[in-house]
């Protein structure tokens, strides 16, 4: 019989962990997390991890797996999770895969682009220009570059600017020309299901679930890693936008605000990623779990009825 790999995916704080976890229990499986943001076990309010509860009643994998001090990538990942995925698939026919970060995702399901090689010295002298001139410039550079991959990546992370630029300016071609739907061999077939709603839905979950890590000792969280703020695993939403309010440059209010404001510049990001995919099976987030799991039943019955 074939493996399967559930995919869920989604904007940020659309429900992506709590169908993951029903899912999982459904057809006693375990979980991976290919959600960038929640490999590091210092960062645990402002990442969203899964709760106590769902981290029981489901087994997962790279959750808080790593620390911020780790030099970790999507190429690392991408073995871990594969090498990951032929264990448990020795055990269960079907595995569940949850997260929004577009890159982890698809490293998983058709493995990583070939990139060619460029001049290292293109990204030290981005690198530069980022401490002297911040990360708005880059932003712009891209944007005049590459505009395909402006809209498509996480814009926030210093680390996917500088390298969609290297490639840019060391190839004379866009990052997004190097893109292939080249898929790597697998043994799993995926199936890929989406979580979505209303924009407006979308932004007011986004609203409350800021409030509810302010409110849970984000603030306080922050504080005990300001002092690596330089960290790549730091250049995150939620983080960097407090570290400005201790160095004096935002109001708390403010800072709140910019963190509900990045959040949903990155949600609108994630859609765009996401929604390129049309083998992606897309549910609302109110949709009853019965319906998705029968959607996921037919898809391996059908296939299964096929080989």
């Amino acid at each position: 019989m074939n493996n399967y790999l559930i995919s869920i995916v989604g904007a940020t704080a659309i429900g992506k962990t709590s169908l993951s976890v029903e899912i999982a229990q459904h057809y006693e499986t375990e979980i991976i997390s290919s959600d960038s943001r929640q490999f590091y076990k210092e960062m645990t309010i402002g990442t969203a991890v899964p709760s106590e509860e769902e981290l029981t009643l489901a087994n997962h994998h790279f959750i808080q797996n790593r620390s911020i001090f780790d030099d970790y990538n999507v190429g690392q990942f991408e073995k871990d999770a594969i090498k990951k995925l032929n264990e448990l698939f020795d055990e269960n026919q079907v595995v569940v895969m949850v997260g929004g970060s577009g890159l982890y995702v698809d490293a998983v399901l058709k493995g990583l682009d070939n990139f060619p090689t460029v001049d290292k010295n293109i990204r030290k002298e981005l690198k530069i220009r980022l401490e002297k001139e911040g990360i708005e410039v880059l932003h712009e550079q891209l944007k005049k570059l590459d505009i395909e991959t402006f809209e498509k990546i996480d814009i926030d992370n210093h680390r996917r600017v500088i390298r969609a630029l290297e490639i840019c300016i060391g190839t004379g071609q866009t990052y997004a020309s190097f893109l292939t739907d080249k898929t790597s061999k697998r043994n799993f077939i995926p199936i890929k299901i989406g979580l979505t709603a209303d924009r407006a839905i979308i932004y007011e979950r986004i609203n409350k679930r800021v409030d509810l890590m302010m409110s849970n000792g984000l603030k306080r969280e922050a504080e005990n890693l300001f002092q690596y703020k330089n960290l790549n695993a730091l250049q995150t939403v939620g983080y960097k936008e407090i570290f400005q309010h201790f160095e004096g440059n935002y109001e708390l209010d403010f800072a709140i605000s910019e963190i509900k404001k990045n959040t949903r510049r990155f949600a609108k990001r994630q859609g765009t990623w996401f929604r390129k995919d049309p083998d992606i099976k897309w549910f609302d987030y109110e949709d009853p779990r019965k319906q998705i799991i029968e959607y996921i039943d037919t898809f391996i019955n059908t296939k299964e009825a096929t080989e």
